[in-house]
């Protein structure tokens, strides 16, 4: 009676000092969130340059200083291109602003018209000008709120270009073995990275062509955008889907039939990308399950924001290579692949355990 007591305690400190480890754990990651997010940003961003450095030494003949400065370059330039191609897109919204806030004046005029807004208590004035006319304060506080992430975006930035150098320049070739640990976290994390950019871009310049040739206004922004959010899985390619059609309802000019084709051919290139082509190419990169994913989204979402939902896929991939290789966290890292048959040995485990305290139990009373 006493060993099963003391094994149903053990039970409870392990299960209580996991929930206190794992709130400890998303609380140092939020608050060092300013640190953490570039290092991961540039960790990750050297191990897709890294081939470039072999590549250079092993061709061109070039020392290991300047192949690194090289990949280094190619690096910041690869930054550069991102943010230049996300000024335009700001740019370009910025300065048809004016125009689409008079559509969507005169659509929320339609919609008033066709609700019954006095049911409902509420009720449109006519004669109002500009349902959504920015004041002079709200323009003030959004040219702060863009200033403010202007800023936030190059001091990110410069981050990540210093600890790229710095891994790339730290890491010792031949170190690292393939079997290794580490080997193993950046080849399958690299592999899915730079396969995964391919399948984005390709994405993103489908879409972009499609939504170009229906006439529909900021098709590139649209196809970029859609080239970001296919890094957060399941939920960026439904976003990236949906995020044309506000655009597409304020174009007055604009057919039924190309309205519905505006989100229904982007929404069938997501499809196919991702349920036939995505499958074959990046095959068993990370091995994860969709619902470990979501979790994951979830999780370094909350904690780090838009940045967090682009990192939580390599990380937790990463996470669950180092689970793998301790006998002991190995039924976490299958189930973080969907291998459910860890919680049925976990609940024949309990049966076990039920089963010896029935039997303590009976021998006491003899």
């Amino acid at each position: 009676m006493a060993t099963a007591q003391d094994r149903t305690d053990r039970h409870a400190r392990t299960v209580c000092l996991l929930i206190v480890t794992a709130i400890a754990v998303g609380l140092a990651l939020s608050l060092l969130q300013p640190v953490l997010v570039p290092f991961f940003l540039a960790l990750f961003l050297a191990y897709c340059l890294s081939p470039l450095i072999d590549a250079q030494r092993k061709h061109l003949g070039l020392p290991r200083g300047l192949a690194v400065a090289g990949a280094g370059i190619v690096g910041l330039l690869v930054l550069l291109l991102l943010g230049a191609l996300a000024a335009a897109c700001v740019s370009q919204i910025v300065a048809n602003l004016e125009t689409y806030q008079e559509r969507l004046e005169e659509l929320v005029r339609r919609l008033a018209e066709a609700l019954p807004l006095d049911q409902l208590g509420l009720r449109a004035d006519p004669e109002a000008g500009g349902l959504f006319v920015l004041s002079d304060s709200v323009r003030q506080r959004l040219l702060g709120w863009a200033l403010g992430a202007l800023t936030d975006l190059t001091s990110t930035t410069a981050l990540v270009v210093i600890f790229m150098f710095f891994i790339l320049l730290g890491r010792t070739e031949g170190a690292i073995g393939p079997t290794s640990l580490l080997g193993e976290i950046e080849l399958r994390v690299r592999g899915y990275l730079l396969k995964m950019v391919g399948l984005a871009a390709l994405t993103g310049v489908l879409v972009g062509l499609t939504l170009a040739a229906l006439g529909v206004s900021f098709a590139w922004v649209f196809g970029f955008l859609t080239f970001l959010l296919n890094f957060i899985p399941n939920v960026g390619s439904i976003i990236a889907t949906l995020l044309p059609l506000p655009v597409v309802l304020l174009t007055p000019d604009m057919p039924v039939a190309v309205q519905v084709l505006a989100v229904a051919l982007p929404g069938a290139i997501q499809f196919v990308i991702g349920s036939f082509i995505q499958p074959r190419v990046l095959g068993r990169a990370l091995n994860l399950h969709p619902v470990a994913l979501l979790m994951a989204l979830i999780f370094f979402g909350m904690i780090w924001g838009i940045m967090g939902a682009f990192l939580a896929m390599p990380i937790t991939g990463a996470i669950k290579i180092v689970l793998d290789r301790m006998e002991t966290t190995r039924p976490l890292a299958n189930l973080l692949a969907g291998d459910l048959r860890v919680l049925a040995g976990i609940g024949m485990t309990g049966a076990a355990d039920g089963k010896e305290v029935e039997k303590d139990v009976a021998s006491a009373k003899r």
